[in-house]
């Protein structure tokens, strides 16, 4: 493809994600997906400069845009190479006209802004739409980091965990014979603090309540040495699903997992009310801390879908509250750096709950926020969370 025909299918593409966003459609991800197996003649480099350019327009715009050509336009009167690629041939996009509709806006979305962290400053904004890096942890039900990082030569061990391991960007680890076999899982720096957050043990009791896919369950299982009992629980069916066929290949063999009906969850978890050691809750949130992954997210959110994921927040923690025993644990985690939705809403429950106090889970990493931690790509090179470690009293 010819660099203006590749700018065309930019276009293309980001129109259809922009519609998406709009509409509350596939992901960004999915969308790319489709759009390539439709264009089976675009070669690995003329979907990777197509992929780019699309990303590169959603990263620099946190208001969804009118149109895909606006924000492409905006673009190229910030980049002169850009400009020559609307040159009005057959594949690509017609010429720039004087008067036409730009993109505006900055990076994030007017309206979020004070509603984040006040530890993110200015400064800090820019990492939150940084290229992610790759994490891996580590399997230590199958094998140890130091035999992990001799067969990956490229990979960082990261010390702010013991199983992590860091790869360049742009790693191709799908086809990992590592990763296809369960010896590594693909999973953020602070997801795996999380998890080091709960300091679950082998022979305890506990509950993984909106485990999805199973992620932070499988680093769970690791944890406890495969001994006790832990239940991953969701809402999910569908996400629920792939934790199966990840804790086989992972050897992960004390894993339950429990479909959960919204509504009846206290009642389907009755058997574990009072009893369990740990309780975590990897609450749905804005996503706001994933923006490096997924930055057409910013385009989906909005005050009122903010207001309902807190509402659902609170909810999970009065759930989950209700499993704990006398002298266990909730963590409460979101991969977000909206206030009301870490330091907020743990303090809400406090405020609520007799017979509950915050405790430092001292693991040395992030920054005090209200009763918990916060992660932010800039200060910690991890995606961006907050949790927090309650005791039941």
């Amino acid at each position: 493809m010819r660099p203006a025909a590749r700018l065309q299918s930019a276009i293309e593409l980001l129109d259809a994600i922009i519609i998406a966003a709009k509409e509350g459609g596939a992901s960004a991800d999915q969308l790319a997906k489709l759009f390539f197996a439709e264009r089976r003649y675009a070669g690995s480099k003329d979907r990777r400069a197509v992929r780019e350019l699309a990303w590169q327009a959603i990263r620099r715009f946190g208001e969804r845009p009118e149109s895909a050509r606006s924000a492409f336009v905006a673009l190229a009167d910030e980049d002169a190479a850009l400009v020559e690629l609307f040159d009005g041939s057959d594949y690509g996009p017609p010429m720039i006209g004087a008067d036409e509709p730009r993109a505006k806006g900055g990076p994030l979305p007017i309206w979020i802004l004070p509603h984040l962290s006040s530890l993110i400053e200015e400064h800090e904004r820019s990492a939150l739409l940084d290229r992610a890096p790759l994490d891996l942890r580590v399997n230590a039900l199958k094998t140890s980091r130091e035999d992990v990082a001799d067969q990956l030569p490229d990979a960082e061990l990261l010390s702010q965990t013991s199983e992590a391991l860091r790869l360049p960007t742009g790693y191709q680890v799908e086809s990992l014979p590592l990763l296809i076999d369960g010896f590594v899982e693909i999973q953020d720096l602070g997801s795996q603090l999380i998890v080091d957050a709960c300091a679950a043990r082998s022979g305890m009791t506990v509950l993984d309540l909106c485990a999805g896919a199973g992620g932070k369950t499988l680093a769970l299982a690791a944890a406890m040495k495969n001994e006790g009992k832990l239940i991953a629980s969701d809402t999910n069916r569908n996400r629920l699903d792939q934790l199966k066929p990840r804790a086989n290949r992972a050897g992960a063999t004390m894993v339950e997992t429990r479909l959960l009906n919204p509504g009846r969850e206290i009642e389907m978890l009755s058997d574990l009310a009072g009893s369990c050691e740990i309780v975590l809750i990897d609450a749905p949130c804005s996503g706001s801390g994933t923006w490096r992954r997924n930055p057409e997210t910013r385009w989906r959110l909005d005050p009122v879908r903010l207001e309902r994921v807190l509402a659902e927040q609170a909810k999970l923690l009065q759930i989950g509250a209700e499993m704990v025993a006398s002298g266990g644990h909730l963590v409460y985690a979101v991969c977000s750096i909206i206030a009301n939705e870490g330091r907020g809403q743990v303090a809400r429950f406090l405020d609520a709950h007799q017979g509950w106090q915050a405790v430092d889970p001292d693991l040395g990493v992030g920054r005090k926020e209200g009763d918990g931690i916060i992660l932010t790509p800039h200060h910690d090179g991890s995606d961006g969370f907050f949790f927090a470690r309650l005791l039941k009293l």
